[in-house]
């Protein structure tokens, strides 16, 4: 007989008394307030509409606490949600946000707005929600600057495609021999097209770099039909893609500028300095967090950057790694029912997360590294997209420790990690092992 398994419930799943829950909409929201009836022995539920202006809800929060409330729990429903969190949250009260997908209609109970505001409040009060990560403020104003340059950039690229569309309706190849259309060598030659030019020859000699010996493709490709519409409408392309740059490498200097200014994020020195730009040196006890995160292969300081603007610099909302790769949807879930046990799908997760995480693990990938030689074990066996995933969690750990334990500095393991880790003998565990399950009887002698 087995011996009964214990383990204690988490933060998030205690019986409370006095609750409360809003069921979100975007004019208005269905507000329940559940506490105890000293009368009746038994639970009271109120239920109110409360609309969705500043004012309203401030008066709600003001009820709210007086009412002693002890955590209040929100919807998920597109952004509407985010006045009800940030003046809750304002207000000093215990706020928590869940999916819908979490709390969705029990069966045979009828759907209206006052129900779900009542299951919410019951569910709340039995600690039966799993909450969802909101950062910090300080992290939110990150978060909207990344993913407004994340958003930027992908229009960026729209642009680049419309440009090359542009050039394929005007003969001109040039994107069949360039690596990609954002050289400096192409951008020449489109201003050379725009000026004027026609001469394939000339403007295969504005080439740059290694695209000099490229000069006879080049002019293969540059010979077409690019006339003044053309040159009219590049000239739009082009100014779109110049000023969505500026405001990308805007941005970006914006971004540099808070996370200096989080002291969370800051570096020190062994005197114990810390503050903006502190931490760079060699003798660094802590090295800032940009810097710490751009150690790993495939994070350049751009990645960091995102990376912190998603996951914070508190990774005491992740107790442990598996946690936090657990919320990143970076790990299958388990799904067991007697002697069957599966693996289920990992889910979506966080789209910016899992995109930056995706192009460092393409990146690393390709480097000499135990990341590129982990990529390189796992895609023969397992495919291209998996083995991209099993990266990008590995990945994520280490972004998990850097950030958990400032002061320790990132390790590369080195290529060679896996043939000489301290378990050498499993090659030839794994041979006797085949060998016994085929009927023979193994004994090893060593060779003198």
């Amino acid at each position: 007989m087995m011996e009964p398994e214990e383990f204690s419930d988490e933060d998030h799943e205690q019986i409370l008394e006095r609750v409360a829950a809003v069921d979100v909409g975007k004019a208005s929201g269905m507000v329940c307030l559940r506490v105890p009836d000293p009368v009746k022995q038994k639970r009271s539920n109120r239920v109110w509409e409360v609309p969705a202006t500043t004012n309203a809800v401030i008066e709600m929060c003001d009820r709210l606490v007086q009412e002693q409330v002890m955590k209040v729990t929100l919807e998920a429903t597109s952004d509407y949600w985010r006045i009800w969190f940030y003046l809750l949250e304002a207000a000093g009260l215990d706020v928590q946000l869940v999916r819908a997908h979490d709390v969705k209609q029990a069966p045979g109970r009828p759907k209206t707005d006052k129900l779900d505001a009542v299951w919410l409040a019951k569910l709340t009060e039995r600690g039966m929600l799993r909450p969802s990560f909101v950062p910090p403020t300080e992290i939110r104003v990150l978060r909207d600057y990344s993913r407004m340059r994340v958003d930027l950039t992908h229009e960026r690229t729209r642009h680049y495609a419309r440009l090359e569309k542009l050039l394929e309706d005007a003969l001109i190849k040039v994107s069949a021999v360039a690596s990609s259309m954002d050289t400096l060598s192409v951008r020449d030659m489109i201003e050379a097209l725009i000026a004027g030019e026609r001469d394939p020859k000339v403007l295969a000699g504005l080439a740059r770099g290694r695209m000099k010996v490229k000069h006879a493709e080049l002019v293969e490709a540059l010979t077409g039909r690019f006339d003044t519409h053309h040159g009219e409408l590049a000239r739009i392309l082009l100014n779109q893609i110049d000023s969505l740059t500026r405001q990308i490498d805007q941005i970006t200097g914006r971004l540099t500028e808070l996370i200096d200014q989080i002291p969370a994020a800051q570096g020190t020195d062994r005197d114990g300095v810390t503050g903006p730009g502190i931490g760079t040196g060699p003798d660094a006890v802590v090295s800032p967090a940009v810097e710490r995160l751009s150690k790993i292969p495939g994070i350049a300081t751009r990645s960091a950057q995102t990376i912190i603007a998603e996951i914070g610099l508190d990774m005491s909302r992740f107790p442990t790694p598996a946690h936090l790769v657990s919320w990143a949807k970076l790990s299958p879930r388990t799904i067991q029912s007697g002697a069957k046990r599966t693996n289920g799908r990992t889910g979506k997760g966080n789209p910016y997360l899992k995109g930056v995480l995706g192009e460092a693990a393409s990146s690393a990938g390709r480097t000499h590294t135990f990341y590129g030689q982990r990529y390189r074990r796992i895609v023969k066996r397992r495919g291209k997209l998996k083995a991209l995933v099993a990266v990008a969690r590995s990945i994520l750990v280490s972004i998990w420790h850097l950030l958990a334990n400032p002061e320790t500095p990132y390790q590369e393991l080195g290529a060679d990690h896996y043939a000489t880790r301290v378990d050498g003998n499993r090659k030839v565990r794994n041979h006797v092992r085949d060998l016994q399950a085929l009927g023979y009887q193994v004994s090893l002698q060593p060779m003198a």
